[in-house]
């Protein structure tokens, strides 16, 4: 039953998505067209074009999502999210991409490497909206794993590389201050199963997390400021 809402989830998306992504396409190839590639200097402008077209129904339009089902972009580091959305796509002499998700690999599949830039630049420039832990009583457990890791798993700080407030490094490590807790949790997930699989470190990580664990420091994540 899960499997069959998640596939129906997925075609209404799509449809959703069809005529903005199709309208974008067209506009991003003109105005491409006689351009000799893509400048390394983002566009924020045409960066919030993207946005507004394609992005906003899942994300938001100014990145911040209307629930767990989809990550707050607003914020995050513009290198990260290119990188992400290169991972979306199947690259030259592998057999599938590193990050499976239909959705995000057809949208992916329509920006070129200037595009990506571009949105990326317009998020990072996004203020993302605080978020809160909602269980009291995990606090504690999330807060130990997040600041001190689990020494006898070899489960490092996660504070460590996504720094003491959650910020992130800029090129290396996404920013998880306010980050919805279910999102978080999913992830964590997906890199434990490998159907997420762009981050060895955090495979690793995630397979050595139980349910509770992954709860807990997730939902002390999404209270990070």
């Amino acid at each position: 039953m899960n499997r069959l809402y998640k596939t129906l989830m997925v075609l209404e998306l799509a449809a959703a998505f069809g005529a903005g992504l199709v309208g974008w396409t067209v506009t991003s190839q003109a105005a491409e067209t006689g351009a000799p590639g893509a400048s390394a200097k983002p566009d924020v402008t045409r960066g919030q074009a993207i946005a507004t077209q394609v992005c906003a129904s899942c994300h938001g339009a100014d990145g911040n999502s209307a629930g767990g089902a989809f990550p707050k972009l607003a914020g995050q580091h513009a290198e990260y999210i290119v990188k992400q959305l290169k991972d979306y796509k199947t690259q030259p002499g592998a057999k599938e991409p590193a990050r499976k998700n239909p959705i995000m690999a057809g949208i992916a599949g329509a920006l070129n490497d200037q595009d990506m830039v571009n949105v990326a630049a317009y998020f990072e420039t996004q203020k993302a909206k605080p978020g809160y832990a909602r269980d009291k009583n995990t606090v504690a457990l999330g807060q130990k794993i997040y600041r001190g890791g689990i020494a006898d798993r070899g489960v490092p700080a996660c504070a460590a590389c996504h720094g003491a407030t959650g910020m992130g490094v800029p090129v290396q490590y996404p920013r998880l201050s306010g980050q919805w807790s279910d999102y978080t949790a999913a992830q964590l997930t997906a890199f434990a199963q490998g159907t997420r699989n762009n981050s060895e470190p955090m495979h690793t990580i995630a397979l050595r997390l139980n349910e509770a664990e992954v709860k807990a420091v997730a939902d002390y994540i999404a209270g990070l400021h």
